[in-house]
Order: C-alpha cells, then sequence, then structure tokens
C-alpha cells in the first residue's frame, strides 16, 4: 500500500484549518497525518535533512516521494478528487512563482490566521487517521 501523509505545522490556525478541510472531504480515507512537531513529524524530518524547529511548509509524502509548499498541497487537492481536482493545472505554473505565493503567506500566517498554544489533537473519530 501506498501511504500518504501529510505532515502540518501543529499550532498553526491555517494549517489546522487545513487539515479539518481534508478530513472533512477525504471520504476514501487517502491520507494519514501528522504534527511536524510530533515524534513522526521530528523523525521525517531529520530523514529529509530539513529543519526540525522552524515549520515554513506543509509537507506531503506519497509513498517514498516527499513534495513540499505548494507541490504537496496541490497533489494533495488532486487527490481528493471531485472539484479539488481542477487545482492540479496549476501544477503547470513554474514551481518558483507557485512557491513565491507560499511563501508570502508561510511567512505571514501567524500573523493573518493565528496560533495556539499547543499542537492539535485528533478527537477519537479522527485518532485513526494520525500517527504516534
Amino acid at each position: 500500500m501506498n501511504e500518504r501523509i501529510i505532515f502540518f505545522d501543529g499550532v498553526c490556525n491555517l494549517c489546522n484549518s487545513t487539515v479539518d478541510f481534508i478530513i472533512d472531504r477525504d471520504t476514501k480515507r487517502h491520507f494519514r497525518y501528522a504534527s511536524l512537531q510530533s515524534d513522526a513529524g521530528q523523525a521525517m524530518l531529520r530523514k529529509h535533512n530539513l529543519p526540525t524547529s522552524e515549520f515554513g511548509s506543509f509537507l506531503y509524502l506519497d509513498g517514498d516521494t516527499l513534495h513540499t509548499k505548494s507541490s504537496g498541497a496541490l497533489r494533495v487537492a488532486v487527490k481528493l478528487g471531485g472539484i479539488w481536482t481542477l487545482m492540479g493545472v496549476f501544477l503547470i505554473v513554474p514551481p518558483f512563482i507557485r512557491n513565491a505565493v507560499y511563501d508570502l503567506v508561510a511567512k505571514h500566517r501567524y500573523r493573518w490566521f493565528g496560533k495556539r498554544e499547543t499542537c492539535r489533537l485528533p478527537t477519537p473519530e479522527e485518532r485513526t487517521l494520525f500517527l504516534g
């Protein structure tokens, strides 16, 4: 089985809202989740030689392939199916352009959307979807 894991900043309100959005629409349960601050998230960051204390990117692990920033987000949207598949058209835009927009939002996400004191905890119904 090709495991698909979404790694997200567990204290970022935008990131948590995005995870909620995906969970609500992922009726086929394609994805599992882990905060970047969790043991699973930290292990994945170390494995890919990424910073373990600054969380400026949404990460999507599809099997053995790690997608970052806008590439990860767009691939998740495509996998959700339905109308979200149309987001895949933006994959033809060069990554340096897509990621400039992504980086702008990432840089200001705490100021624009807020930040939690602690990482998101899954509800009892969601617990099987989360690593760790």
